[in-house]
């Protein structure tokens, strides 16, 4: 396939992603907005890691075997897209903790809907050849959907905008406008991917094959326990590295903005001017490192020939976590932004080779409920993430957010080293 149809299967990708930059740059500020205190936030963060392991991997069984006249992915890229568009629309309008709390998880729930059948989609579409290719395009897409979504209430504030301006709920305008702006490109990229590269047709044994059983939440779950039970080796020996890089990532997110609010603006008050700054600071920093993961990876695609996709993570993370060691030192944006550089490597690599690694090693007729599972390897760090950081905030972490970098700093390392101990897989890079 020529790279302007890889690009374009995957432009989808980038609404998809603007939703997630969203929520990762401005969620932990409305919830402050709005009343919630610093150790409780990542309980408020339940709806992403819960509607992940509840939704994907039946959504990924059921991809497998929908036939429709769209195809077999497309009808849960269209249903998400739509259902994620109007969660965008009425998030900033949230007038209390509870509703905005509520939201979210449909919002969440939207966005995995839409999540593994599209990856699905890009290994269904490609050989084994432009795999690398097209999962690394995915995560340059990512790092540029997320640039844009980081950066646009900054960007409303250059054009004019006041940062201050604030409804009845604290909550500021270029927030709202970002997340409207967020809900038109989420429903418009998808469609064009849809419409300008669409599903392969499925030769006729193939449908022979899926109809022989009617397609059902049933048969559904029998697919995904036969999938974990027969789990390729590579996937499993992904799972530590997983789970130490998410659990720091998904806390990154969490704590990034009240960290810089309390190293360069000296302010733990939501209310404050400075905590707005902050947030705005946090979101030219967020940016930054994934406008760096948009160039990173598409050097990555070379890289990975020579070295290997394994070699590259391991090296890519490792730095992502010494850069989040350097951050609660940073006083001011010169020493902050250099830093973006290291976590974009990472980030850029999370979201393309581990799934470089996956794509090559699992059966291409399980390709959506293998990458459902996978997904768990992604959200129940993200669980296990909630449930323990307000459990040791205050006693381990003394109530201060710059400890929580220090912790996913040394995570992310350990992550790094971690996949170096993946081996023995029949991977065919």
């Amino acid at each position: 396939m020529r790279l302007i149809k890889i690009i374009e299967m995957n432009l989808g990708f980038l609404g998809i992603q603007f939703s997630f930059g969203l929520q990762q740059a401005n969620m932990g500020p409305i919830y402050r907005y709005l009343g919630a205190e610093e150790a409780h936030l990542p309980l408020l963060w339940l709806a992403g890691p819960i509607t992940g392991l509840l939704v994907q991997p039946i959504i990924g069984a059921l991809s497998d075997r929908t036939v429709s006249r769209w195809g077999r992915r497309t009808p849960y890229f269209l249903i998400g897209a739509l259902l994620c568009s109007l969660g965008l629309l009425a998030m900033p309008y949230s007038p209390t903790l509870w509703f905005a709390a509520s939201l979210l998880w449909i919002l969440d729930a939207a966005n995995n809907i839409t999540m593994e059948p599209y990856r699905a989609y890009i290994s269904d579409r490609l050989d084994e050849s432009q795999r690398s290719v097209g999962f690394l395009t995915q995560s340059a897409f990512t790092g540029l959907a997320q640039t844009l979504s980081y950066l646009a209430p900054s960007l409303l504030v250059w054009w004019g905008y006041d940062a201050d301006l604030v409804d009845a709920n604290g909550i500021p305008d270029v927030t709202r406008l970002a997340f409207i702006a967020g809900a038109v490109i989420s429903l418009s990229t998808v469609l064009w991917s849809v419409l300008r590269v669409p599903e392969l047709p499925l030769p006729p044994e193939e449908i022979a094959r899926m109809q022989a059983e009617a397609l059902s939440p049933r048969t559904a779950f029998r697919d995904f326990v036969d999938a974990v039970r027969e789990m390729p080796t590579q996937m499993r020996q992904l799972a530590l590295s997983m789970l130490l890089q998410w659990f720091a990532m998904f806390a990154y997110w969490q704590f990034i903005g009240f960290a810089l609010a309390r190293t360069i603006f000296d302010t733990t008050d939501p209310a404050s001017s400075g905590f707005r700054q902050a947030v705005l600071l946090t979101g030219q920093a967020g940016a930054l490192y994934n406008a760096v993961a948009c160039l990173a990876a598409f050097l990555m695609v070379s890289i990975s020939r020579r070295i290997g996709a394994r070699t590259l993570h391991a090296a890519s993370v490792a730095i992502s976590g010494a850069a989040m060691l350097a951050i609660p030192g940073a006083q001011d944006r010169a020493a902050l932004f250099p830093l973006m550089i290291g976590i974009g490597i990472g980030w850029a690599s999370m979201m393309g080779n581990p799934y470089v690694l996956l794509a090559n090693a699992i059966p291409p007729e399980r390709t959506g409920v293998y990458m459902g599972i996978f997904n768990m390897f992604i959200v129940i760090p993200m669980l296990l993430e909630t449930l323990i950081v307000p459990l040791i905030y205050q006693p381990l972490l003394g109530g201060d957010s710059r400890n929580i970098l220090l912790m996913t700093g040394m995570m992310m390392i350990a992550a790094g080293a971690a996949t170096l101990l993946v081996r023995n897989a029949p991977v065919r890079e």
